[in-house]
């Protein structure tokens, strides 16, 4: 999504699996009753050389508050947090969130040398040779100190294991102001309660993204008692003394963003002892149980632990931001207040409240990932939403600090709530849910505004998309907020259009159901049958001039015409039709799978490349949200052998391998690209985002042998796939519960049901697999 500016490393390293702050190397085996647990594959520094603020994680759980990891670059929320080839720390973070960031520490030891420089020179070099990394655990040396550290966390508390030198003076840094991260922080402020206890507050500045400052407040608990602590007038940092017999330190950090008293609450309710191992383990059964809903076997090594990390990945980035007893900050109206989930029966919050990055392109990754494995979390996350509607009068598409943020673009939580509906994981208030979602479709709501339009509702061109059924390029009215790409945004505003028209006719509001499905069409009102693609348009309707299908944003957000032509998600079949019917949109497309392979299907391997001036004319790009359903257009133009052999040519270029050089080859927005590789690897995917009654799933092409999906029911799905490799990628038969069939898809209810499906892959394509 959100673009920004970082250098090209290139380069592969070897990977290091461990499978916890002591484990060196998970066995090479299958996953089955005898073999090494999923939280054993994940290899967390899978692509750190292009990383981001919020796309690390070490000492975190899923979705946790605290996500405590080393940082190695503090400056902006690109290019930042840790980074795999800059080998010195700059301290150990406890928030690395969507516009977030806060609590910076570092442990020290003083002496004459340094004790007047502490505060501004005080990073150390490290190694990777002496760090192990694993889900909800970290450890490193830090060489200039001498000093090793362990991190782990609860969802609310960081808990840090400081191993010191001998007889030296022993100290915690406590980075409380300047720039770390997407923010600066400000006003920190720290005070010592007792020998054993401090407490203290900061700031985080608004950003461009997000406009109102944050607060964080935070308690501290060490094992021994404090010496002093000093505060530096110049930085407003501080430094905590330890004395020079304290070797061993344990240390809880308990976060909340509405009072200090609930941050202390967070650990007397989740830490309430210092049993460190006990929370490392704790961490990854936690993990195990979340990862091991899928279990996989067969295909290579390799294969199988980046299968683990892509989940990993889809299983966090959107973090907790109420505390234990339900509280959360509400920045949503003109003045700062502190909101209350509901409680249950026994007076625990019904759900948690999120920081989240948008939902854009969530239609095709976490829409079906959490709404078939992990509706728990889908549920949570709805009534978090729906909970910023409740207070602020708007469902978000990218809530950052309780905030509304604006970031990218339309209403892209519809989609996301209307498949959580026709899942049936949300069953209850549907009026009220579609009440609240159309808000963002009409004049008022969300579609109005532009990517981080906070002031003004202009930018969207949703007036100009009612009257004349299209948004033009440029919008007249100037430039108010990111992504003003009429073309794009109209085919977009067109797509949750008829989402939300589902929803209508589910509750059985014709009128609208009507209304909103001849919205859905007016994708059609930018498409230009003489050049055959989508084409921006003026206010006068003009066609822009010297259009070239692979100019790069120009009027289509994060990608070109090329690319966004295909993002009709929910009439493909009338995207054809203006083609000149299905044959030649099928010819179309796979030369453009054809010229997209030659770069391995994505825009380089960052984000930043997708402005270089080769990559950025690249056909499909699976580096970014736009274009990643297009190898399963294939299946709506009644040639499924095109999507399984393309989309199995897209694993095994764009979202294979094992390396800090690369791994998602673009933006991996908070679970949107992992979630989107572990489909395409089970070979499930649905085109329109689960929005429609009793969604389907399309069937792909599964690169295990075996891959078991255990549902929330406790029923499972199976998915048998003998013998597939790279160089079988076609069903040719299909078996669902025994029974051969010619359907290329599965409803959702039939799942619930339990089932088994039987593929039989072949090298190459029958006439099955051509249905």
């Amino acid at each position: 999504m959100k673009m920004f500016y970082s250098r090209l490393i290139i380069g592969l390293l070897t990977a290091i699996i461990c499978y916890s702050c002591k484990t060196e190397q998970a066995p090479p085996q299958n996953i089955g009753s005898n073999a090494a647990s999923p939280v054993d594959l994940v290899y967390p520094q899978l692509d750190t050389e292009n990383s981001r603020w919020f796309f690390f994680s070490s000492a975190s759980r899923p979705f946790g508050m605290v996500n405590l990891s080393p940082d190695t670059e503090v400056d902006g929320a690109w290019g930042s947090g840790y980074r795999y080839k800059v080998d010195t720390i700059q301290g150990f973070s406890h928030i690395h969130a969507w516009q977030l960031s806060g609590l910076s520490v570092l442990p020290v030891t003083i002496s004459e040398e340094n004790s007047q420089s502490i505060f501004k020179d005080f990073k150390s070099k490290f190694s990777h040779d002496n760090e192990k990394v694993s889900p909800g655990c970290h450890s490193l040396a830090l060489e200039k100190y001498g000093i090793d550290v362990e991190l782990t966390s609860t969802k609310r508390v960081g808990f840090h294991k400081y191993a010191f030198p001998k007889n030296k003076e022993a100290a915690i840094l406590f980075n409380l102001n300047g720039m770390l991260g997407p923010c600066e922080n400000l006003d920190g402020n720290l005070i010592k309660v007792d020998a054993t206890n401090l407490t203290g507050e900061l700031v985080m500045a608004p950003t461009h993204r997000r406009p109102k400052p944050v607060k964080l407040f935070f308690h501290i608990i060490l094992d021994k008692e404090v010496a002093d602590l000093n505060k530096d007038e110049e930085t407003g940092n501080y430094l905590i003394g330890l004395g020079n017999d304290s070797d061993r330190l344990l240390m809880k950090v308990g976060i909340s963003y509405t009072s200090a008293e609930n941050a202390k609450a967070n650990i007397d309710a989740e830490l309430s002892h210092w049993d460190f191992e006990r929370i490392v383990k704790e961490s990854k059964e936690e993990w195990n149980n979340a990862l091991g809903r899928i279990k996989i076997s067969g295909g290579k090594e390799t294969s199988q632990k980046r299968f683990y990390t892509d989940l990993w990945h889809a299983l966090q980035g959107r973090r907790v931001i109420s505390d234990y007893n339900g509280a959360y900050p509400d920045n949503t109206g003109e003045n700062f207040r502190i909101g209350q989930i509901p409680l249950d029966a026994a007076g625990k919050p019904k759900f948690n409240h999120y920081n989240s990055d948008s939902f854009w392109g969530a239609q095709w990754t976490i829409n079906t990932l959490w709404g078939l494995v992990y509706p728990e979390i889908m549920e949570d996350f709805v009534q978090s939403l729906l909970q910023y509607q409740k207070d602020g009068g708007l469902v978000p598409r990218g809530p950052s600090g309780g905030n509304y943020t604006y970031v990218m673009t339309g209403a892209s939580s519809t989609p996301f709530i209307v498949s959580a509906i026709q899942k049936g994981i949300i069953t209850d208030n549907l009026e009220g849910i579609y009440e609240a979602l159309k808000i963002n479709h009409m004049p008022g709501g969300i579609m109005e505004r532009a990517g981080y339009e906070h002031n003004t509702s202009l930018g969207g061109g949703l007036k100009y998309y009612i009257r004349d059924g299209y948004v033009p390029y440029p919008i007249p009215e100037g430039k108010f907020g990111g992504h003003q790409e009429g073309a794009g945004v109209t085919m977009e505003y067109a797509y949750q259009d008829w989402t939300l028209a589902q929803l209508a006719k589910k509750i059985g509001n014709e009128e609208d159901y009507n209304y909103f499905m001849n919205r859905s069409l007016n994708y059609k009102n930018v498409f230009d049958t003489n050049v055959g693609w989508m084409r921006p348009k003026d206010v006068d309707g003009v066609w822009k001039q010297n259009f070239d299908p692979y100019e790069h944003q120009h009027g289509f957000v994060e990608s070109n015409s090329a690319q966004a032509t295909w993002f009709v998600p929910h009439d493909l079949s009338g995207l054809a039709n203006l083609m000149g019917g299905n044959e030649k949109a099928v010819e179309k497309l796979n030369l453009q799978f054809e010229t997209a392979e030659k770069l391995g299907f994505t825009s380089g391997n960052s984000h930043a490349l997708e402005l270089h001036p080769e990559y950025r004319k690249i056909p499909i790009n699976y580096g970014n949200q736009p274009s990643m359903q297009t190898a399963f257009v294939f299946n709506k133009l009644e040639r499924p052998d095109l999507t399984q052999f393309w989309s199995r040519k897209v694993v095994d270029r764009a979202f294979s391998g094992l390396s800090p050089a690369t791994g998602y080859n673009g933006d991996e927005d908070q679970g949107l690209m992992g979630s989107l590789a572990v489909l395409m690897k089970i070979g499930l995917f649905q085109m329109n985002g689960g929005t429609e009654d009793n969604p389907i799933y399309e069937f792909g092409s599964p690169i295990f042998d075996k891959i078991t999906i255990s549902l929330a029911n406790g029923k499972e799905l199976v998915i048998n796939a003998p013998g597939t490799a790279s160089d079988k990628p076609y069903l040719n038969a299909v078996k669902i519960n025994g029974m051969v069939s010619d359907q290329n898809h599965i409803s959702h209810s039939n799942i619930l049901k339990g089932t088994v499906l039987e593929f039989t892959m072949g090298s190459v394509p029958t006439k099955n697999s051509q249905k």
